[in-house]
């Protein structure tokens, strides 16, 4: 069956899932205005390094740094290099490493300082619409349910989801079937076997849907410039209830105490 994994395997990806959310919880460590995105970069391959780990992104398809960070109106890809965050902006980082041969990919939204009350609403509603949809990832379901309960949620909440780009499967290869929309209807879709092993990460813009390549081939934002937020964590579908590869407990333990 495509994508399933062993018990050991999935063992091997909870490992390398969770070295992600601990690059994470050193980016929230040093994330704050004035610090360039090189520097999170620089931060981020030491740390996957130090821990035995090999970043997953750096080399990609060609892409050039550890991390993606991606800017208040960017979705997702940007490239780290001498842009300065200033307080009053989001950032989502999003990181994969390779340990023991399997990857791991996490990303996060984070606040610099101090932001505005209808952003942190947008983080908020994002990060929801991530747990709605992972409560569908568990055997006998359909993709379909996973996008269906995202769009749903994003869109009551007055917010747009992004349909170029997906969740998707994970294991030895960073891109694995099935591809997981975040928008959908109920009972279509892949259907989900035990042992499917996925990445949901919703990108959720606070206007509308439509995004446009920069010029650098790689950083990807919103048509109309309005904020956009991503999460996304891995996880391995099993009966009645996916099992979490990895959390963002460490992550929010460390913004909790800045």
């Amino acid at each position: 069956m495509d994508n399933c994994k062993t018990d050991e395997e999935i063992e091997l990806l909870k490992l390398s899932n969770q070295l992600v959310t601990k690059t994470l919880a050193e980016m929230a460590k040093v994330i704050q205005p004035e610090v360039t995105t090189k520097f999170l970069d620089r931060i981020a391959e030491q740390f996957i390094r130090d821990h035995h780990g090999i970043p997953g992104f750096l080399g990609y398809n060609g892409f050039p740094a550890t991390l993606c960070t991606s800017i208040n109106c960017q979705v997702v890809h940007g490239i780290p290099g001498d842009i300065v965050i200033k307080e009053g902006d989001i950032i989502s980082v999003d990181c994969g490493v390779i340990l023991n041969g399997f990857y791991g990919d996490c990303a996060f939204t984070f606040a610099v300082g101090l932001i505005s009350e209808e952003v942190k609403r947008l983080l908020r509603v994002t990060k929801e619409c991530l747990f709605l949809g992972a409560e569908k990832a568990y055997a006998g379901q359909r993709t379909g349910d996973i996008g269906f309960a995202i769009q749903q949620h994003a869109e009551a909440s007055g917010y747009s989801v992004v349909r170029e780009m997906v969740g998707h499967g994970i294991g030895k290869r960073l891109h694995e079937d099935p591809e997981v929309p975040n928008y959908g209807k109920k009972g279509t879709g892949k259907k989900l076997s035990k042992n499917m092993t996925i990445c949901i990460e919703p990108m959720i813009n606070m206007g509308a849907n439509k995004i446009v390549q920069e010029k650098d081939g790689w950083t990807v934002r919103t048509g109309d410039r309005k904020p956009s937020a991503h999460f996304e964590l891995p996880f391995a579908v099993k009966e009645g209830s996916p099992l979490f590869l990895s959390n963002f407990n460490d992550i929010e333990e460390v913004l909790n105490q800045k």
